[in-house]
């Protein structure tokens, strides 16, 4: 091969990789929590790695902090000023309905098994109230239970009452009510400040956010109830537009192998790992104590839990959507992941 053969093809080497390069789709995807923060190091980043890995690489993320605070982030999305983000339903009060089904008490399992069976719900009968339009749904999840951590011991029921809670809205508001929790609403990456400087006495969160936001510091004990006082809502959206300017292969590729169910999965799974971490660490940290509801606390919260679930089925019935059914799918869908 003479030399300008040589650099003929050289160069269209370089060309090739150059464009190559070119044609890689980069999504941005805004966060709002802290950049250790398991929803940051597990479930964004793998699922990058997912888009990476089902278009060989032509689609890959880049993660953003600080964009806006978390009640904007759907808005972000949809004004174009991001591709993609996690949003908490919570925290834009009567603007979802169908979130709160995942979030009521009473469901037993990981989860794992309650993001899975939130997706199937949301394409049987929630995706009907069209909650996220102007956005593409890419993944549903739910943390794990959520229990009471405080900086004042608790061991029974009556210890919450007139308890300062940081609450994160969705229907962890309505188990405060129920169990008489005076509720303060701050964005979770406020919660250890609020619990430091006395403004609140106690938070409601999963057990992995001990670790997350240092629970463990300043809200020293846990009051576990099994099965958890509550669950919340996560969705991961993407601008429509986005996802539609991407090539048919591209989209084809995101929508059977990453988004959906197999994304809802695997953020699942990311939440029962921090869990047990938490879990681990808390019990083994001397001055660190988890009391469990005593078997007399348990059956009364059960009925609590019960008024907490006629009033969200009620909201989801008045709404249109077949509650009582939905809400049996949730259960059923749990059990088959559980087995």
């Amino acid at each position: 091969m003479g030399k300008f053969t040589k650099f003929l093809t050289g160069t269209a080497l370089v060309l090739s990789m150059a464009s190559a390069a070119q044609a890689a789709e980069t999504i941005t995807i805004s966060s709002w929590l802290p950049p250790s923060h398991p929803v940051n190091t597990g479930m964004l980043e793998g699922l990058i790695d997912m888009m990476e890995a089902a278009t060989g690489g032509e689609v890959t993320g880049e993660i953003k902090m600080g964009l806006a605070p978390p009640p904007a982030q759907m808005d972000l999305v949809m004004d174009g000023a991001a591709d993609m983000t996690i949003i908490f339903h919570g925290y834009q009060p009567g603007r979802f309905v169908g979130s709160k089904l995942i979030e009521v008490p009473g469901y037993e399992g990981s989860a794992e098994a309650a993001s899975v069976a939130y997706w199937r719900v949301q394409t049987e009968y929630l995706d009907a109230l069209d909650e996220h339009r102007g956005t593409k749904l890419v993944a549903l999840t739910t943390h794990g239970p959520g229990q009471v951590h405080s900086n004042k011991e608790v061991k029974t029921l009556a210890d919450l009452q007139g308890l300062k809670t940081r609450l994160g809205g969705g229907v962890s508001a309505d188990v405060g009510a129920e169990l008489g929790l005076v509720g303060i609403q701050v964005p979770a990456p406020k919660v250890y400040e609020t619990l430091d400087s006395g403004a609140a006495d106690a938070v409601a969160m999963n057990m992995g956010e001990r670790i997350s936001f240092k629970l463990n510091e300043v809200a020293k004990n846990v009051y576990e109830m099994p099965g958890g006082f509550y669950r919340g809502s996560f969705a991961v959206i993407m601008s429509q537009d986005k996802f539609d300017s991407l090539p048919e292969n591209l989209q084809t590729a995101l929508d059977e192998q990453v988004f959906g169910e197999t994304a809802s999965r695997m953020m699942g799974k990311v939440w029962d790992e921090s869990d047990a971490q938490a879990r681990a660490e808390t019990e083994a940290a001397a001055d660190n104590t988890i009391v469990t509801a005593s078997a007399e606390d348990q059956a009364a919260f059960a009925e609590m839990g019960q008024r907490v679930r006629e009033k969200v089925l009620a909201e989801l019935e008045a709404a249109g959507v077949d509650a009582q059914a939905a809400y049996e799918m949730v259960v059923a869908e749990m059990a088959k992941e559980t087995e």
